[in-house]
């Protein structure tokens, strides 16, 4: 018999450093530098005898990193055992006692074991004398994570058997079943179908509480210990599932691969492989999970459980029924979830756009809009049914065309389900009603998605009530249900979903011209999603990263970052990061005068297909396109593109997109004609929240007036803006002000400093990159941590130290000190 040997969950050891890590990580991605350091419980001895182990998939991230200890760093663990193995016989009794209490199910027993066994404590000293672990009023503190890990290790089988009976034995209370559930199989002697249907309960009461780490580990160890190969296959997967959206997504993609389980691997693949692949097998999924019209009315029990939609529901999902095994469980008990997470707003959204409705720029005559099932387009409360595996899949399936911006596969999915009759998501059928061209009903459906943001709600949901509201315009509800959903994940132990909503954010947080505090977001929402193996989520929170840093004038990280995404995103056929990527780099050139550079971006972003672009980008950036379109004197393809754009935003009715809407026919009315369209631009935008497209609207405004002689209002407009723009932090824009100002032969003011805030002159990123350099941190340091080449952060202090007028670290130090007092006092 394999004897167990469960690694710890916890990636809390502190960071060993080591040169003989830095010199392998500056060679490799962010990503991988992150999920190495995860992996080895942040000890940089172990991540530096990992990095040379790694296949090229694996980093690459084709494949997942390997998981057993063993395997990540043979040569620390041996050391390790070495330490353990010099100790006294009882000292490293106790430590195995302890490390079997502790990890992979923290059962707090270890007390009561060594009661019960009366055992004695004073055998600790040797352990404590050698520096390997002390004992405290809770049990036994261990050096790091690897002592652990060795502790467990050195014992034999027989002692690792009896050590877990022991602590099954003392763990009695009402609340501790899982926990005595888990010593019980851990301490079994081989195959036991009786220990695997409790090891299962266990792992269904475990996941109802959120604890999914902890159901994880019991539904694999139900899989090693259960008899029958077909129910085996079924646990596999249902540890996948739980791994996954506990944020352990290599260990997911590993017992995913085991398990053979196509729709599983579909979902996995949506965040982490090749989205078109996903979708199809996501779709085939749907057509194996949905019953057929002969067996709707049968006995739930004949459909098999899904580990899929496991993996694609929210937290009390998955187990909603204690089932003493999958087997004797109806088949929608593992993806049971809340009455409103499917239907009338979406379960599925994680890579779901933020302006599916803007997606339709026709050019000539519209084809003829394709039959689309009732299911997508009256979807009420009254047709709501109770979620099911296929509701959850096809869910998927729609984010993963969506996320490829292939719509002709958003189409087919809508098709399959209207043949299969499953009831579709909300967003998904105000998705393709836009996407044909059916604006009103696509208005309605979102509408009706939108208004699911309140607190305390399922994550997916409210994730979906925020695209909804990003679609619409209503950016403030959008960044609520954000931040809501991301707080909610949080409580119900989702990590994995946390970065999928700060995806959203990051376009809300754009919009109203909040780039200091959504870059800082969307910086750690990468590297969430880093950790958590979600690499398609990075790859859209770079995309992101490159508008904040285009907003913020970071020439050089806008580009660095929207070359990975691309470059990415691109291998991936992931159309939407690569469309954000490419409108990242024309709003650069746009904001730095480069009209003609801008408009033959953005004119490349129409012509791309999916994988490669994505129209509801394209729409997005049509009053960018507008702009730098009139500035280059080629409006005919402009006015094409704003005549949709109006379109959309007559229906919706946002103020933001009205304003727009007018700013474009300001800019493409001749003379005079123009002054009035920008009156009605600044109205509306008075009434929205696209403050920073506001301040742009000013600018042009501004500048409008100046060619007409309106000395006087072109000044108040220009100043206007000038002030928004430094508030924003966004140079180039507020040298744009400036530029217009001299023009109009007035004195335009410095960059906003105030006596008090040296840093006040700094972008977010620099100042992110010096607080980083003054607490210590090396170039390279703060280039693993921010996703950057060492070379673009060295830029970025050139560019502090010359800001700031200083030419030390220490001075940098100094002076962030006194930057900081006024705030501390």
């Amino acid at each position: 018999m394999t004897p167990v040997n469960p690694p710890p969950l916890d990636r809390t050891s502190p960071p060993q450093r080591t040169d003989a890590w830095r010199q392998p990580a500056a060679g490799i991605s962010e990503g991988v530098r992150v999920r190495v350091l995860r992996a080895v419980y942040g000890d940089q001895r172990a991540a530096a005898e990992l990095l040379p182990r790694l296949t090229e998939r694996q980093l690459t991230g084709t494949d997942p990193f390997p998981t057993a200890p063993a395997e990540l760093a043979p040569a620390l663990l041996r050391e390790h055992r070495a330490e353990i193995r010099a100790l006294p016989d009882d000292t490293r009794l106790l430590l195995l006692l302890a490390a079997a209490d502790q990890y992979p199910v923290s059962t707090d027993a270890f007390l009561r074991a060594v009661v019960a066994a009366r055992l004695d404590t004073r055998c600790l000293d040797a352990a404590e004398a050698a520096g390997i672990a002390h004992a405290g009023a809770g049990g036994v503190a261990f050096r790091d994570a690897w002592t652990r890990i060795a502790a467990y290790e050195t014992g034999t089988p027989a002692d690792r058997r009896d050590v877990h009976r022991l602590l099954a034995r003392v763990l009695r209370g009402e609340g501790e079943t899982p926990s005595r559930s888990w010593h019980r199989g851990a301490g079994a002697l081989g195959p036991s179908g009786r220990l695997a249907a409790e090891l299962s309960a266990a792992a269904g009461r475990a996941a109802d509480t959120g604890r999914l780490a902890v159901a994880r580990t019991l539904a694999e160890r139900a899989a090693a210990l259960c008899p029958d190969p077909a129910e085996q296959h079924r646990l596999t997967a249902r540890a996948a599932a739980y791994a996954w959206r506990s944020g352990d997504g290599d260990r997911a993609r590993r017992l995913a691969s085991t398990a053979a389980d196509d729709a599983l691997s579909g979902v996995l693949a949506l965040r982490t492989g090749n989205a078109t692949e996903a979708f199809d097998a996501l779709l085939i999924g749907v057509g194996v999970a949905a019953p057929t019209a002969s067996d709707r009315g049968a006995s739930p029990l004949a459909a098999p459980p899904s580990a899929a939609s496991c993996a694609a529901t929210p937290a009390a999902s998955c187990a909603a029924t204690p089932a003493a095994s999958c087997a004797a469980t109806p088949a929608a008990s593992c993806a049971a979830t809340p009455a409103a997470s499917c239907a009338a707003t979406p379960a599925a959204s994680r890579t779901a756009i933020p302006a599916g409705p803007r997606a339709v720029t026709p050019v000539g005559p519209r084809a003829a809009t394709p039959a689309i099932p009732g299911a997508l387009t009256s979807v009420t409360p009254s047709t709501i049914t109770s979620p099911t595996p296929a509701t959850h899949l096809l869910a998927r399936a729609t984010e993963a065309a969506i996320y490829t911006g292939d719509l002709r596969r958003l189409r087919e999915a809508a098709r399959v389900a209207g043949r299969l009759g499953v009831v579709a998501p909300g967003t998904l059928g105000g998705l393709v009603a836009a996407f044909d061209g059916r604006y009103a009903d696509a208005r309605d459906l979102l509408k009706s998605a939108a208004g699911r943001c309140g607190p305390g709600g399922d994550p997916t949901v409210l994730i979906h009530a925020a695209i909804a509201a990003l679609l619409l315009g209503d950016h403030t509800r959008a960044a609520t249900a954000t931040v809501r959903a991301a707080a909610s994940a949080r409580a119900r132990g989702t990590p994995v979903t946390v970065p999928q909503a700060m995806e959203f954010r990051a376009y809300a947080d754009f919009w109203t011209g909040r780039p200091r505090a959504g870059e800082a977001a969307a910086t750690d929402a990468l590297w969430q999603a880093h950790a958590t193996g979600q690499d398609n989520g990075a790859c859209h929170l770079q995309a992101a990263l490159a508008m904040f840093a285009a907003l913020t004038g970071d020439a050089d990280v806008c580009r660095e970052r929207a070359a990975t995404a691309r470059s990415y995103a691109l291998a991936r056929g992931l159309g939407l990061p690569a469309a954000l990527a490419q409108w990242a780099l024309a709003f650069l050139d746009l904001s730095s005068g480069r009209f003609a550079a801008a408009a033959a971006r953005l004119r490349a972003l129409a012509g791309f297909g999916p994988g490669h672009g994505h129209r509801a980008i394209r729409h997005l950036a049509t009053p960018h396109y507008v702009e730098a379109a009139v500035r280059t004197g080629d409006t005919r393809v402009a006015r094409v593109a704003h005549a949709d754009y109006e379109r959309w935003a007559g229906t919706v009715l946002s103020p933001d997109d009205l304003a727009l809407s007018a700013r474009c026919r300001a800019l493409l009315a001749p003379g005079e004609e123009a002054v009035d369209h920008y009156r009605t631009a600044l109205h509306l935008h008075s009434r929205g929240t696209r403050d920073f497209e506001r301040a742009r609207t000013e600018l042009l405004f501004g500048s409008a007036l100046r060619r007409l002689r309106r000395r006087t209002e072109a000044r108040d407009r220009l100043h206007s803006a000038l002030e928004a723009f430094d508030s924003f932090g966004a140079p180039h824009c507020a040298t744009q002000a400036r530029t217009e100002l001299r023009a109009l032969g007035t004195p335009a003011a410095p960059f906003r400093t105030a006596p008090d805030s040296p840093t006040a002159t700094l972008t977010a990123q620099q100042l992110l990159v010096a607080r980083m350099a003054a607490d210590g941190a090396t170039n390279r340091e703060i280039a693993a941590g921010l996703a950057l080449s060492p070379r673009t952060i060295d830029h970025h202090l050139r560019g502090v130290f010359t800001r700031l007028g200083i030419r030390s670290r220490i001075e940098l130090v100094r002076l962030l000190t006194e930057s900081d007092e006024p705030e501390s006092g």
